[in-house]
Formats: C-alpha cells, sequence, structure tokens
C-alpha cells in the first residue's frame, strides 16, 4: 500500500525538536485512519533505530514487561532481544501501537519519559473509554494529537496534484470565481466526497480507479468498526447509533433523537454511549450553542448535538448500507451530480470534516423563526475575536433567510457570514457565496 504524505508529520517534527524527550505523543484516531503507517514512516526517516510494539499482536511476554517498571534496563535489553533491534541513547523512538490494549504500557510512560533515554509515540483507538484506563494513572506527560482521514488537500496530493489547493488559495484571497474551471473542480471535490480519505480506500482507488471496489474497501473498514462497537457495548446500542447518523442528518431534524434508535434510556446511560462513540473517533459532534460568541465552549448544549461521521467516503456507503453493495451507477450519479436524492445532509457532513481537520471545533444554533419554525445556522466557528455563520446547501440555490436573521439579530458579534454551496465564488451583498471545494480556506 501506498504511503500517503500526511500534515501532521509536520506536527510530530516540531513535537521531536521541541519537546527533546521531555514528554511522549499520543495520536489518537479511528482503525485505519494511517497512524501507524505515519508513525512507521516518521521512525524510518527521523531516527537512527526504532521499536515498534503492536499490542493486538504481541506475546503476552511483552506486554507483562510493564507490570513492574523497577529496573529498566533489563525491559529496555528484553525489547531489544526480542525485536533484534540495537537502541541508542537520544537516537531511537519506542512506539507503542495501539496502546490502549496494554493499559500498563501507557502508564509506564511517566517513568519511561522520566528516564530520557529513548523517545516514544503511542497510538491508540477507542483509547479513551473508561474501561481501557481504570485502575491505571494517566501519564501527565503526554502531549496528544487527533489524526483524522486525509483531508481534501492531502486527497490531492494522493493523487499527484500538488498544485490545486495553491492556486484555490489564490482565487479564494482575491474573492475571483474560477469561471471555467469550476466545473472541473466541483468533479474533483465530489470524487472526495465518495472516495473519502481513509487511506485504504483512496489506495484501493488509485488501484483500480473503481469506485464499486472502493466500496467493497470501506464497507470492510465500517464492518471493522461495527466489530469494535460490539465489543466494547455488546448491548449493540453504539453500532445502532452510529448506523443511524444519515437518516437522522437526512431528516433535517434539529438534533440527534437518540430514543427512536435504542428506545426509552435514562440519561446517564445516553451520555455514556455517546461518549463511546465520540470517544471511538469514528464521528464528530456538533453541539448547539445558546449563545452565541467567541468562546461557544461556554455555552454549549450537551442535551442538543448533531453527529456526523468522521469521513464523508464513509458515509456515503453508510447511506446504503441496505444494500450488499453500492451500485456504480450510484457513484457515476453522484459524481456527475445527476443523483435525485436531496444531497444536502452529505454536503453537510464533508463541511464538517473539512472543518474539523482545520481544528476548529463544531456548534451551530437554532433560534426562532415564528410560533412553529426556527431558524438554524448549520456551523457557528470563530476567526479572531468575531464569528463566522455558515449555512450548506446542496445546490445553487442562493437564499441565505436563516444567515440574514441570525446577523441582522447579532450583528455586532459577526466578522463574515458564509454560504457553503456548489455554485461559484460571488458574493451576495455581504453574504460570501463560497463553493465547497474552497471550505479549507476559510
Amino acid at each position: 500500500m501506498r504511503i500517503f504524505k500526511r500534515k501532521l508529520y509536520d506536527r510530530l517534527l516540531l513535537w521531536k525538536k521541541e519537546s527533546q524527550g521531555r514528554t511522549a505523543m499520543l495520536i489518537e484516531g479511528a482503525r485505519r485512519v494511517g497512524k501507524s503507517t505515519l508513525v512507521s514512516t516518521f521512525a524510518i526517516q527521523e531516527y537512527e533505530t526504532h521499536i515498534l510494539i503492536d499490542f493486538n499482536n504481541t506475546p503476552a511476554r511483552i506486554k507483562e514487561l510493564f507490570d513492574d517498571l523497577t529496573n529498566l534496563n533489563d525491559i529496555f535489553l528484553q525489547l531489544q532481544q526480542h525485536y533484534n533491534v540495537v537502541l541508542k541513547q537520544r537516537k531511537s523512538l519506542i512506539i507503542f501501537d495501539e496502546v490502549q490494549q496494554c493499559p500498563k504500557a501507557r502508564q509506564a510512560i511517566k517513568y519511561l519519559v522520566a528516564d530520557g533515554r529513548y523517545d516514544y509515540i503511542e497510538t491508540g483507538s477507542l483509547i479513551s473509554i473508561k474501561k481501557n484506563t481504570t485502575g491505571i494513572t494517566i501519564p501527565s506527560e503526554e502531549e496528544r494529537v487527533t489524526m483524522h482521514p486525509l483531508d481534501y488537500e492531502e486527497f490531492r496530493w494522493a493523487l499527484g496534484d500538488e498544485a490545486t489547493m495553491e492556486l484555490l488559495k489564490q482565487f479564494y484571497d482575491l474573492k475571483t470565481p474560477l469561471k471555467a474551471a469550476h466545473r472541473k473542480a466541483m468533479h474533483d471535490f465530489r470524487l472526495y466526497l465518495l472516495v473519502g480519505g481513509m487511506p485504504q480506500s483512496v489506495n484501493t482507488f488509485l488501484e483500480t480507479n473503481n469506485l464499486s471496489l472502493v466500496d467493497k474497501t470501506k464497507r470492510e473498514i465500517i464492518r471493522l468498526y461495527l466489530d469494535d462497537f460490539q465489543k466494547i457495548d455488546p448491548s449493540g446500542h453504539v453500532e445502532n447509533l452510529f448506523k443511524n447518523i444519515p437518516a437522522q442528518l437526512s431528516a433535517k431534524t434539529s438534533r440527534y433523537q437518540p430514543y427512536p434508535v435504542i428506545g426509552n434510556k435514562s440519561q446517564e446511560r445516553i451520555a455514556e454511549l455517546m461518549q463511546m462513540l465520540s470517544e471511538s473517533k469514528t464521528t464528530t459532534f456538533c453541539h448547539r450553542c445558546t449563545d452565541p460568541m467567541v468562546g461557544m465552549s461556554l455555552n454549549k448544549d450537551l442535551s442538543r448535538y448533531k453527529i456526523y461521521l468522521a469521513d464523508t467516503g464513509l458515509f456515503v456507503t453508510l447511506c446504503f448500507w441496505d444494500k450488499d453493495y453500492t451500485d456504480n451507477i450510484i457513484y457515476q450519479k453522484l459524481l456527475s451530480d445527476k443523483l435525485a436524492a436531496n444531497l444536502g445532509y452529505i454536503y453537510e457532513n464533508v463541511v464538517a470534516q473539512m472543518l474539523t481537520a482545520r481544528g476548529d471545533k463544531l456548534f451551530y444554533h437554532t433560534f426562532p423563526k415564528d410560533e412553529k419554525h426556527n431558524y438554524e445556522i448549520d456551523f457557528l466557528i470563530t476567526r479572531g475575536n468575531k464569528l463566522v455563520p455558515i449555512e450548506v446547501k446542496s445546490s445553487g440555490y442562493k437564499s441565505h433567510a436563516s444567515l440574514d436573521a441570525f446577523c441582522l439579530k447579532y450583528a455586532s458579534r459577526i466578522g463574515k457570514k458564509v454560504m457553503i454551496y456548489t455554485k461559484e465564488l460571488q458574493t451576495d451583498g455581504d453574504t460570501l457565496l463560497l463553493p465547497a471545494y474552497m471550505t479549507p480556506l476559510l
């Protein structure tokens, strides 16, 4: 499988330079998002030697080394002998891959970092779930980052295109439409919607140029996630909540409604299930903000949220999960923008994915329109000390009543208002109409 260029590599370089062994790096992320590949590549290119301990597939005697830390010299000797690698002081890296499978190893980080001889990177999926940390001390010497699926620029890089995002930035900065090039830009972007950013899916596309085979790869990844959900929640509730995400978004409800999916459960049980779903990193939660202003986390409504899939390619496949496979005809119609179904929820999901990849925490806002209806702002982000309200449409329809009403109500807090849609970049009064492929430039 190909090794794709990832932006997180630069973050690891910065950590290595600044930390000088004083902290370990913990990379969280969903299964199959590329954590192990990134860290292995980093180890090979940036260190003289390294040891990768895959706790999903390592002998019990290696795991047992971390039960007793009184003799670190012996631990290091045992590791070098087992992996046939010579560790060199301040020139070697030890990787704890899928560290959630060996909680004692994660706890040992405190003492290994204090020892100072080597650098340490941990990777993990479902890593923060309570049963993986019960009875151990979480080391304060960890720096944490989340690895996401390939973002749109990384996807273009994988396809051998290093120029598109640089050129789009120039058009964006000048607020100039692409004109004749817009149609191709949207076609390229829809390909990203369908393939997604999971490295396996992108690799299948590059090898076969066959979207049906890409769909098969995505189904394998989703089944892996469903198996994981069964392991952490044998009741099947987390699995069902996950599978119901497309239906909830397509219903255009103002929040995710768990009760129709899993029945009448207590608030505590719902919160526990949602925590599992969130910490799996397979999803992204967007909470309602009760009083939109900079510092929206202070006004987060914990009981009202929408849920998106972390990868829109997987989301598209999950939309058609009721079939054994997604017809290539459906993919071709999606690619050519000719599928009759309203695709607003797919565009909403990819915007959530792209904003998250930029580091934005996701919030939305609703407020009364009249006695029976509400206005809704799909996403609220901040730039500087101002709010940027965002409305998402899957068409070229230019109406933005919710944005207008929101900006009238909170005029002093607004930096700019943005409608993301499928047509060319333009302005409509003080509203920026932005083609979806320019979302990462916000």
